[in-house]
């Protein structure tokens, strides 16, 4: 049985659409559109890959390919917040909301600003020789970040220790790699891993513990809502793994007041 859908003079409206077809919408242009992209790089890409040689960009393994500047995402987030805003009802022209899309967009990239760092940059050469063997602990350092799958914070407190072999590291250089790491999309459990990992690749030492501490938001304030709920993570590597003795060192000083 054929159906037929008319408005209000008899007119037949599926015909009508079938024989005009809306236009299609336009496209934002993008710094995609203006620079060479492939959706599906290799991984990870580096200078040598072909097409590539004269990047200056390639020094983070977690992102295949980004914009010479992150300045250069503005304009796309900020018309993106324009379309979230519009999406909910509200009027992205009225006066408390003017300006911000663009702030939200300047927001999230400073939220994010990790990506554009590397354990080089923050370590800036404050590696030194010495003859210390003994255990070295960094505890609570503030720690902010942004949960990946709702967009929303974490945070917390970071401690971690090692054991020297040779090479000590400046002490504020761990808060930096926390640093670098925690302003990125992340899960707490990748997150803990990451600082152990970079702290082993700076100094190569006998071993590295990270324990973070954290509050999720995506837990307070939506989903279940229990705002007492704390995250606690750790990774264990070289002698803090083998060594329960070591272990046990570093965490009764990780808990002590």
């Amino acid at each position: 049985m054929a159906t037929t859908v008319s408005n209000g003079n008899g007119t037949d409206v599926v015909s009508l659409l079938k024989k005009n077809k809306p236009p299609a919408l336009k496209k934002l242009a993008s710094w995609k559109d203006e620079n060479e992209f492939d959706s599906n790089p290799k991984t990870p890409r580096t200078s040598t890959t072909p097409g590539h040689e004269n990047c200056t960009f390639h020094h983070d393994l977690e992102l295949d390919h980004k914009p010479p500047t992150r300045e250069a995402l503005l304009p796309d987030m900020t018309n993106s917040y324009k379309m979230l805003l519009s999406a909910l009802g509200e009027d992205p022209g009225r006066q408390g909301l003017l300006k911000t899309p663009e702030r939200a967009a300047k927001a999230m990239l400073f939220f994010t600003k990790g990506y554009d760092q590397t354990l080089t940059e923050v370590l800036n050469d404050a590696v030194f020789d010495e003859d210390h063997d003994e255990m070295v602990v960094v505890k609570d350092i503030e720690m902010f970040s942004m949960c990946e799958h709702h967009l929303v914070p974490f945070y917390g407190k970071v401690s971690i220790g090692y054991l020297p072999k040779n090479k000590i590291l400046g002490l504020s250089k761990l808060a930096r790699i926390v640093e670098m790491f925690s302003r990125r999309l992340q899960v707490q459990e990748r997150l803990t891993k990451q600082i152990a990992v970079a702290v082993t690749q700076a100094i190569q030492p006998s071993g590295v513990a990270v324990v973070i501490e954290g509050v999720h938001m995506c837990m307070v304030m939506r989903g279940v809502q229990k705002i007492n709920s704390k995250t606690v993570t750790s990774t264990m590597l070289g002698v803090f793994r083998d060594d329960p003795k070591t272990r046990e060192e570093f965490l009764n000083l990780v808990q002590s007041k």
